[in-house]
């Protein structure tokens, strides 16, 4: 629309309506659309009649517009700009119009006496404001600008974002189809089993431990069913109460369970602590009062006891096992791969909460338990017993002492007893005197054999032609050897003694002047074969080897020592299968004590066959044991053979005395080893029995001897020996003429 123009309206002369004060009248009714009646800014009209005079501000820049008439009337009848209308003044500005014949009013117009701008005037100052009836604004303050419209904002293209959106939802739906057919047909096994972790449940099928029997079967050491009482020290409410009635049925002291049961933490963390033992091996009847005292914090749960019917019996044999079924020491240590079993476990699917119950359908896969194996001994339990009870007895006497006992079989070289002092319950390892007395003292007391070494010397003469059983010479009673002079205990005085006498009385001298003409690289040779100076490999755990003297070490000494058993150390066990190589016609036989390995499945497996070697020719055995006799036979005008206390009634015995040293790490101790090693039947050999009792007061050899014959007596009835036929027992002449 064009903008209005403020110029006066014009009549039809061309001159401007109401410009002026005395401008003459119009002809009524020849004003046209012109004399149309002007609103008042209420809306009100001026009539004709009334003499009322409706002042208005002038218009200005009045266009040729016909219809600016009507847009006046409808702006309410002002003809200025909005916020540019003047106040009307009294004089010039104000006129009237007298009444036409009509009855019309006419309307009194007032213009400004300046000149009106027109719309195209750009050089001519704008026109002044209307005045207003309120109080003019201060002239010192600027007119506001007129502010442009703000231009609209240019709208988006809407296609652009759909095709954008329709893409981007295309390829998600597109990467999410593409996943799920990967999952679907790749991933399958992995993501079905992914939760089964959290709905399976692991219960531990425990295998027994393996029993060690005796050689008819019996138990030694064997597994029972048994329970652990634990405790959770976070839910156990009064400790020192549930002490008090777990004591008497635990045999535990109430303040040890106390203080098991305190409150703390895992070390190094924060972590509270939630399991602790409180016993373990627990009968179950004993469980089950437990339970019944339905104590906060305090359960049982399944566990394993290694019963030992026999309390001390072959426990320095057997040894034990940790609470958790591992062996310690002895055999259990030792062939505790064969013993332990290897648990099994059943895992299966489970509901949760209430329905902790196996799925019917559901996963399930079960390991089963491979008991241990069994150990199938050598060692007879009866003649266990009764060897640790002589040697129980005997070794009372001596103050202070330590024992051991070995009894062989021959020819199978199998151990039937082995027997230690002091010994301890096996059941209850940790309630001894000293952890020494849990020791086998047959394989680990290192000894100074003494005279008991003659035997091998004599044996190794003989084989090698050195001497014969006819052999007798001039024997003095005293012989010196690299500055050291050794002494008989039965001087012959120069007397001619038989190789039987000399055995008998055991000389000193007779036997050192055999070793000179075998030569000391023979006799050391036969020191080896006879199984001195290595491990027998027995079966026991920790066993020594002794040692040996190489010939290239000797001294002069050694050539005197060495023959009657000192600078040699050796154990019971070694002195015993030596005596049990001559036994044995000459052949050696390794010791050992497993007899066989019974599986689970009853399956028997015997043991690896023993070492075996010759030694010495079955001849020179049986020429050797029966001058060998003479240690428990000669009783004469001449003396007593040192080996009388020994001798079984009804039996041919032939075996050696020996007084020796004893050697704890390297050192020699104080006091004399005792021992005797025999044999019986004499003219059939079936056991060897060896006999060691150390005192640091010595005393040992007044008991080795008395002890041997209980031990060797109580072994040929047991196994029913018929006796010997001790009529034709041979008659030995010591000092022959």
């Amino acid at each position: 629309m064009p903008p209005r123009s403020d110029d006066p309206r014009r009549d039809a002369t061309g001159s401007r309506r109401g410009s002026l004060r005395g401008s003459e009248p119009r002809e009524p009714g020849l004003g046209g659309i012109s004399d149309a009646r002007a609103y008042t800014p209420r809306g009100r009209t001026v009539r004709e009649g009334g003499g009322a005079e409706q002042r208005r501000t002038p218009r200005s820049n009045r266009s040729g517009d016909p219809f600016r008439p009507a847009l006046q009337v409808l702006d309410g009848g002002r003809a200025g700009r909005a916020g540019t209308r003047e106040p009307a003044t009294d004089g010039a500005r104000s006129g009237r119009r007298s009444t036409a014949a009509g009855g019309r009013a006419g309307v009194v117009r007032t213009v400004s006496s300046r000149p009106v701008r027109e719309p195209f005037d750009d050089d001519e100052d704008a026109p002044p404001p209307r005045r207003r009836s309120q109080p003019r604004r201060p002239a010192a303050q600027p007119r506001r600008p007129v502010r442009k419209p703000r231009r609209p904002p240019r709208l988006g293209d809407p296609r652009r974002r759909l095709r954008l959106g329709t893409v981007l939802a295309l390829a998600l739906f597109a990467s999410i189809g593409v996943r799920l057919v990967y999952l679907q047909t790749v991933d399958t096994p992995a993501y079905a089993d992914g939760g089964l972790p959290n709905r399976l449940a692991v219960v531990e099928l425990p295998a027994p431990r393996g029993a060690i029997l005796d050689r008819s079967g019996e138990p030694l050491a064997h597994s029972v069913e048994a329970r652990y009482v634990f405790a959770d020290p976070t839910r156990v409410k009064d400790r020192f109460a549930t002490a008090r009635l777990l004591s008497p049925l635990l045999g535990v002291p109430v303040s040890e369970l106390a203080e098991k049961m305190r409150k703390r933490t895992l070390p190094g963390t924060d972590t509270p602590l939630q399991f602790v033992y409180l016993a373990r091996g627990v009968e179950i009847a004993t469980a089950k009062r437990i339970m019944a005292l339905d104590l906060a914090g305090i359960n049982v749960h399944r566990d394993e006891r290694r019963e030992v019917p026999g309390g001390d019996l072959a426990a320095n044999l057997i040894g034990f096992v940790s609470q958790d079924m591992n062996g310690l020491e002895g055999l259990e240590a030792k062939y505790d791969d064969v013993l332990r079993g290897q648990a099994g476990k059943r895992t299966y699917e489970v509901g949760l909460g209430d329905l902790a119950a196996p799925i019917p359908g559901g996963y399930s896969r079960t390991t089963q338990p491979q008991p241990g194996s069994s150990l199938k001994l050598t060692v007879d339990r009866d003649l266990q017993f009764m060897t640790q009870r002589i040697l129980a007895k005997q070794t009372a006497k001596v103050k202070g002492s330590v024992g051991a006992a070995v009894i062989i079989e021959v020819p199978s070289g199998e151990v039937l007893a082995q027997a230690s002092q002091p010994t301890y319950d096996a059941a209850n390892p940790t309630k001894v005197g000293s952890p020494a007395d849990r020791d086998d003292a047959a394989t680990t007391f290192v000894v100074d054999p003494g005279s008991i070494h003659k035997a091998i010397t004599y044996g190794a003469a003989l084989q090698e032609g050195v001497i014969t059983p006819e052999t007798k010479f001039p024997v003095s009673d005293t012989i010196v050897r690299g500055g050291v002079t050794f002494r008989d205990t039965h001087p012959a005085g120069g007397r001619t003694m038989s190789i039987p006498g000399m055995l008998a009385f055991s000389s000193n001298v007779g036997t050192i002047e055999i070793a000179e003409k075998l030569g000391k690289d023979r006799l050391f040779d036969y020191q080896k074969r006879f199984g001195l100076g290595a491990a027998t490999g027995e079966g026991m755990p920790g066993e020594a080897s002794g040692r040996l003297l190489p010939p290239d070490q000797w001294s002069g000494s050694a050539y005197g020592s060495v023959p009657i058993g000192h600078s040699v150390d050796a154990t019971p066990l070694q002195m015993a299968a030596a005596y049990a190589t001559i036994a044995n016609n000459g052949t050696y036989v390794q010791p050992h004590l497993v007899k066989e390995t019974i599986g689970a499945d009853g399956e028997r497996s015997p043991a690896a066959a023993p070492t075996t070697r010759s030694v010495l020719s079955p001849a020179n055995a049986a020429a050797l044991r029966r001058m060998m006799e003479a240690v428990t036979t000669v009783d004469g005008p001449d003396g007593q053979a040192t080996g009388l206390a020994a001798a079984v009634p009804g039996y041919r015995v032939a075996g050696k005395t020996g007084t020796g040293l004893r050697y704890d790490g390297g050192k020699q101790q104080p006091g004399e080893v005792g021992s005797f090693i025999g044999m019986a039947p004499a003219e059939n050999p079936r056991y060897v029995v060896a006999v060691f009792v150390w005192s640091p007061d010595g005393g040992g050899g007044a008991v080795a001897a008395p002890a041997f014959r209980e031990m060797m007596g109580f072994t040929l009835r047991h196994y029913r020996v018929p006796p010997s036929l001790t009529n034709k027992s041979p008659k030995f002449e010591v000092f022959p003429r």
